[in-house]
């Protein structure tokens, strides 16, 4: 290095929460307010680290608790965008911006003294008066840049101008392997449609099974996916190759399977999907219908069969659940539930049918309240509850002589 002291500089985070609507994309944004830099510009919710125990994830996740209110699990931030800043007063900093989509809680302000307000906003539709540092860093994460630089000039305004736009996208490397899969997994792939061109990584916070989108330069798009393991993998090619089909344009095509990979190859479906999506209640009870006619298709792609011998209630699969469970069940739930699959016994064997997610398996009572918590996943905890809690009203507790209590 040249003689002197070694330079340093600050490291922010930011967050992109993410939520999906019927118009796109949105984020949140919150207005400064009060004696701060930036006073009355939108940014994103945003801080620096408190020092060198901690690292740009756990910074993040206090930032967003502390501004507003919202729990990030972990395991839910995704890196979106690098941007080296320099402020028109010539001071330099590096911002780390993570997406998440999902999280715990409805965001509000919770520093009123340095936020004023709070809002969600279109992805493609920005509004006026931000913070150019943040705007430019909102526009790489839009276009999928990995790193930029947004080094503005003496005399250029802190608010975003159009006029003065200094975003520099660094593209990537061309041997670049980021969001791509393994080579193997690649080769498979363009054996079965030709040469990639782009991968873009979709999968789910569940990261066992892993999903890509593969498009190439003609505007043709394929999903790629790696099973997790060998019964996931041949559960869901037969799936494809025998009930599917039966959806129509509805449902995507098998284009190739390999059982060594434990990979697919699918065709891309028109649309987008519905998770985390924010609809009008005239359009989502008219998506819920449409969802009820596909399942009822699945049910008829193939005759019904009779239960195989030892195809009960899940027992073993019950006590499993519920010892998970155990710390967040209300009074008398554990004794409801464990009621509830002794009256299952007494219930005629009932023929299968395939389903969605499991062809072939008998229905059984369960609930989602142990997934929910070991996944971070508030919205299956909330419904696991929700559901529980119809049951009991729906199923009264029954005396010790048979009869109800």
């Amino acid at each position: 290095m040249s003689g002197g002291k070694r330079h340093a500089e600050p490291v922010d985070v930011h967050l992109v929460l993410r939520r999906e609507t019927c118009e796109g994309p949105e984020v949140l944004l919150s207005r400064r307010a009060g004696n701060v830099y930036a006073a009355g510009l939108w940014q994103m919710p945003s801080g620096h680290l408190d020092g060198p125990h901690e690292d740009i994830v756990a910074a993040l996740v206090r930032e967003a608790r502390e501004e507003t209110i919202v729990v990030i699990d972990p395991a839910d931030v995704r890196a979106a965008v690098t941007v080296h800043h320099r402020s028109p007063a010539g001071a330099c900093r590096t911002g780390y911006v993570f997406e998440v989509r999902r999280w715990a809680g409805t965001p509000r302000v919770a520093e009123p003294e340095v936020c004023d307000a709070m809002r969600w906003a279109r992805l493609d539709a920005l509004p006026e008066g931000m913070v150019a540092y943040c705007r430019a860093a909102l526009e790489a994460y839009a276009a999928g840049t990995r790193i930029a630089v947004h080094f503005q000039q003496p005399g250029d305004a802190i608010a975003y101008d159009p006029a003065a736009d200094r975003l520099h996208h660094l593209p990537e490397a061309t041997g670049a392997a980021a969001g791509r899969p393994g080579s193997a997994v690649v080769e498979f792939a363009e054996r079965a449609v030709g040469r990639i061109t782009e991968w873009t990584d979709t999968s789910w916070v569940r990261t066992a099974s892993r999903v890509w989108r593969a498009s190439n330069s003609h505007g043709g798009a394929w999903y790629v996916k790696a099973h997790q393991n060998e019964r996931f993998h041949s559960r869901e090619v037969r799936a494809l190759r025998t009930w599917v089909p039966t959806l129509g344009a509805a449902a995507p095509r098998l284009v190739a399977a390999d059982p060594g990979l434990r990979a697919v190859v699918l065709s891309e479906v028109a649309g987008r999907p519905l998770h985390g999506a924010m609809l009008p209640d005239l359009q989502e009870r008219q998506i819920f219908r449409r969802i009820g006619e596909l399942a009822r298709r699945i049910h008829d792609s193939a005759p019904p069969r009779p239960s195989p011998d030892g195809a009960g209630p899940a027992l073993g699969k019950a006590d499993r659940h519920l010892t998970a469970a155990r710390s967040l069940l209300a009074p008398g739930d554990e004794a409801f539930v464990r009621d509830l699959v002794r009256r299952a016994e007494e219930l005629p064997a009932l023929e299968w049918v395939e389903t969605h997610g499991d062809s072939g398996h008998r229905p059984s009572p369960g609930f989602g309240i142990a997934y929910g918590s070991a996944l971070g996943d508030p919205e299956l905890l909330e419904r696991g509850r929700r559901t529980l809690s119809r049951l009991r009203s729906e199923h009264p507790p029954r005396s010790a002589s048979g009869g109800l209590s």
